[in-house]
């Protein structure tokens, strides 16, 4: 399963999660925040499993760029698991509005096993919206991923409930990553949930 950001569809010639489905064989489920030169541009998840529940959560705080995060419920062979993929603001006050939404998302289904990624554009450590995340999820590791060529920030995260399911987290770098995003894609690999 993979989760995008900024990611668009809908042009000719720009429909990249048209291309996606067809030569990846995946489901896509597209969360468009945002509408330029005919392209929609926004969140994504594309997956190989079953998708149960879709759910677009609107994040934008007037007057900053919309944004937005998926909550999807998959079946992965009889086992649920809820995926949650987000573009939080450059703002402070902007992501500490969207994360108290994200909370209460995961609030309200506490026993589904979650996986929770995204660029969380949080570059402090100590910032409110990672310390709230901390108490509903326990640590993960945090690579940095921002800027692609010479990555000294982690703004790019994610978390898993229950932290069990999360075997490693890792930096995908390559030269292609490095030119193809201002940020490096974060791989996790998943024990079974």
């Amino acid at each position: 399963m993979t989760a995008l950001q900024e990611v668009p569809s809908g042009a000719a010639g720009l429909d990249v999660l048209r291309r996606f489905r067809g030569e990846l064989d995946v489901e896509v489920i597209a969360g468009p925040t945002l509408l330029r030169r005919g392209a929609e541009y926004g969140n994504a998840i594309l997956t190989h499993h079953r998708v149960e529940r879709v759910l677009r959560v609107d994040l934008t705080v007037p007057p900053h760029e919309p944004r937005g995060a998926l909550d999807v419920t998959l079946d992965c062979d009889g086992r649920r698991l809820r995926v949650i993929a987000t573009h939080l603001g450059l703002f402070p006050y902007e992501r500490r509005r969207q994360m108290r939404v994200l909370i209460d998302l995961l609030e309200a289904e506490p026993e589904v096993p979650t996986l929770l990624m995204g660029d969380i554009n949080e570059w402090l450590l100590w910032g409110r919206p990672l310390r709230w995340l901390r108490e509903h999820f326990e640590p993960a590791p945090a690579p940095a991923t921002f800027p692609s060529r010479r990555p000294l920030l982690a703004l790019d995260r994610l978390w898993v409930r229950p932290r069990a399911h999360l075997r490693r987290v890792h930096v995908h770098r390559t030269p292609l990553a490095q030119v193809a995003s201002d940020h490096l894609p974060l791989v996790a690999e998943l024990l079974q949930p």
